[in-house]
This record gives C-alpha cells, structure tokens and sequence, in this order.
C-alpha cells in the first residue's frame, strides 16, 4: 500500500485542524480557538461515532454481513453511518424529523439509504417521532441494529477515546476552557470526561439552545417543557443516557437568531464554511467569554459543514421571510406613513355586512387592492383582496351577491402607529397586509411597496 494512505474512506476520520478566530471574537479579550469538524470525510463530527459505533456493534455479534442499519438523525449521523456502510456492504433507514434541511435528506439518498420523515413537534414517546419510528422499525426488519445515539455510551466512549485525545495531542492542553454544543451528548461528555483526566483545571462548558431542556436540568434536576427552536442538531427534549453532567462545569444558552448570523459571519468574515451548529457554538463561546473577568483560552467544536444548509441560513430569501435577518427599520410607523403621504388619507373600509359585489365596486371606484372588513364598533374582522377575490369570482366559486365574509382573510397583522416599523418587519416579509391603527381604530394600509418607496426616499 502506498506509503501515509488509509485503506478507505474511514481512515480519512479524524485528525481536523484547530485555527484561531481573528475577527468575528474582536468584542472579547479571550482568544477563541475552533475545531473543524466539518473537515472530516462525511463532513461533520458524526462520522467517529458512525464507524466508532458499528464497528463495536459488529465485533460484537450485533449485526451480520449485509444487515440494515437504523438509526434516527439530525442528518449527520446518519451520513457517518452510511459511509461505514458503503464501505461494508451493509443497507442503511435513516428516520429524519421533518425540519431539517432538503440538503440532509438529499445527502442520505444519495449514498442509497432509505430515508422516513417524522414530524418535528411531536413527544418522544409519540408513535410519530422519529425517536419511536427508529426503535419500531429495528424491532421489525431482520439482521437489522438500531444505533440509538442517544443512549448508546459508544456514542460517548468515540470521543472519549479518540476525540478527547486528539485535541489533547493536538494542544498540549494549551488551553482553559472547552465548549461544545450539546444534543445527545456523547460529543461533550466523552472530550470532556477525557479532557478532565490530563487537564485537571481545564473548564468544559455546555451551550444549549433555547427551547431545549438539557441545560435548565443540569442547574435544576428538573424535567421542563421543551418549547419549539430552528436550528438542526442541537438540543433535546429529553435527556439521552450519554449525558455525564459530571463532566459539565457550566453553562451558555443561545437562540435561533444569534446562530444563524454568527454561522454567516464565520464564512464573510474568516471563511468557514460551517453549519448552524457551529454558529451557535461560536456565538455561546463569545457570550461565555463576556463574562470572563480574565482573559482565557477557549476551544470551541464546530460540527459540521456549510453545505447542507444552502436553502436556509446561507439563502437569504430564507432567513430574511423568517425574520434573522437585521433590520434597519427602526423608525416609527407614524414617520413611514407621514413621508408616504398617507398619514392624510382617509382608510377606506367595507362594512362585514357588504357583499362580495360591493367590495369589487368599492377598489374599483377608489383605484385600490385591498379594504379592511369592519365589524359593529369598528372591530376589524379581516382583509378583502383582490387576489383573494378574482379566482374564486371567475370559477362561480362565489357570486356578487354573496356575503363579503366568504372572502374576508385573515392574514393581516396590526400595528399602531405610534410603535417600530421593525415590530411587522416579519409580517412584510411573510407578504401579510399589515393594518395600521390609531388607538384601536383601523388608520391605514402599510404594503411592503409602501417600505420600498420609505427606504428609497431615506436613502437607506
């Protein structure tokens, strides 16, 4: 063989660099170091446990040659698992929850495995999750094995034996402080119960994301309510069997928002290339850093790469329909409208007693797409468009004389005019007609044209 080659692809696991960030941490006066993992074959830090973990399972009598391995994932496990079985000739059933990325799901597929989507927002005793998907199907398919990284301590003895000394052999322990994000957490407990036998002064701390309820049960012992989050591959709402909240000294959390520009900034401003999860890691490490009273040496793991969410954190259309883009709409709605001309203009309504007739008559007459529906005591009851009108008008679906509330939407947002325009920032994006009141009242429409024209005539 030739010489420094690794026999396949599994060789190629391991040994990814440690660089230092040099300006998305300029606001902190610790120096903040990064662990690639999203330099590794499969293009996260999932691909050690996949072969770490099957090839245990096959020492072990757990699985015989061309069985099927089943494991539920965020995506990156399950492209470990399947690069271990490319290379072994053994068929792979990946259960996905169904908010992460087309790119996940795609990537899985095209190494041949069989992939089953699972709703999100589901408990995970539910006969729904993902979760009990997983289990169910191990439980039916011949020569099949489950993974169950969330249980399974091989998840957490991989980075224990392997992980934890790289970093060391790497460093030198030439650091303070180690910072993972957690999810199942193998990753944190095993570097960490590693970490703390050669480096007994070093820290190690958990960054959870808010929504989950691993870090709130480490300070309190409780079982809270996990509540729903954006990002992939990070948090629970459980507690899996790898945690050793031993191995934890203390922790950050961090949200949806602050992930997904710090992931944007890592790639524009030092160019990783890296995943949500990454961000968020990088993001929990400078907020730890801020309350530091010494400057110290922290080394942040990022998990995984870029690729696998081009159509959201890195397509902008995306995070700005989703409200993660910074605004710079912070001006009062009253301005808006005062330079637009509107603040003057009588808001035309249409009573809920109208008909559908009366409403095409009324934009017709006044040049104008979209009229307030107003109840007794001038309650807004809805919208009334044009859009909403003309297919159903052309098809027979409704008739002139019928009531205008077959056609009143409810997809409108209110505002008064006294509040930040940045307040319906997300509503202008998502396309919702935003109704503005004064005092309780209906006052006037706000379009996203209306923001167009506003930013121009500002100069923005």
């Amino acid at each position: 063989m030739m010489k420094g080659s690794g026999k396949n692809i599994i060789d190629a696991i391991g040994k990814t660099p440690i660089i230092k960030l040099n300006k998305v941490a300029t606001g902190v006066s610790s120096e903040i170091y990064v662990k690639l993992e999203y330099l590794n074959p499969g293009g996260s830090t999932k691909d050690r446990i996949g072969a770490y973990i099957m090839e245990k399972a096959i020492k072990a009598g757990k699985l015989n040659p061309g069985g099927t391995i089943i494991e539920g994932t965020s995506g990156n496990t399950g492209v470990g698992l399947a690069l271990f079985a490319a290379v072994h000739g053994y068929k792979c059933i990946f259960v996905l929850a169904d908010k992460q990325s087309p790119e996940k799901i795609n990537n899985l597929r095209a190494f041949g495995a069989k992939v089953i989507v699972c709703p999100t927002n589901v408990m995970p005793e539910d006969p729904r999750s993902y979760y009990s998907v997983s289990k169910r199907l191990s439980e039916t398919i011949p020569n099949s094995y489950y993974v169950n990284q969330y249980d399974n301590l091989w998840n957490r003895e991989t980075h224990e034996e392997t992980t934890g000394p790289e970093i060391f052999n790497q460093t030198q322990g030439d650091f303070d402080i180690f910072m993972a994000g957690v999810g199942t957490g193998g990753t944190i407990s095993g570097i960490g119960r590693y970490l703390k036998k050669v480096m007994p002064k070093v820290s190690i701390i958990g960054i959870d994301i808010e929504g989950s309820i691993v870090a709130d049960f480490a300070k309190t012992g409780k079982i809270g309510i996990a509540k729903p989050y954006v990002l992939e591959g990070v948090g629970e709402d459980f507690i899996p069997g790898n945690y050793d909240f031993k191995a934890i000294d203390d922790w950050v959390v961090c949200g949806d928002k602050e992930s997904f520009l710090m992931t944007r900034a890592l790639l524009k401003h030092e160019g990783i290339y890296a995943g949500g999860s990454s961000g968020f890691a990088v993001a929990g490490a400078i907020k730890y850093a801020k309350t530091l009273k010494t400057a110290k040496k922290i080394l942040v793991l990022l998990p995984d790469s870029g690729n696998r969410y081009t159509s959201k954190i890195y397509n902008d259309e995306w995070m700005s329909s989703n409200g993660y883009l910074d605004s710079s709409f912070n001006v009062l709605v009253e301005e808006v409208l005062e330079q637009l001309g509107k603040s003057k203009q009588e808001l035309i309504t249409i009573s809920d007693t109208a008909t559908v007739g009366d409403a095409i008559k009324l934009m017709d007459n006044n040049g104008i797409s979209q009229i307030p529906v107003i109840g007794k005591a001038g309650v807004i009851k809805g919208i009334v468009s044009e859009k909403s009108l003309l297919k159903p008008v052309f098809q027979g679906d409704f008739s002139l004389a019928d009531s205008i509330s077959v056609a009143t939407s409810n997809k409108y947002t209110t505002i008064d005019q006294h509040q930040f325009l940045s307040a319906v920032a997300n509503a202008l994006l998502n396309k919702e007609t935003v109704i503005v009141t004064d005092h309780n009242k209906p006052f006037a429409i706000l379009t996203d044209i209306d923001v167009l024209h506003f930013i121009q005539s500002q100069n923005l």
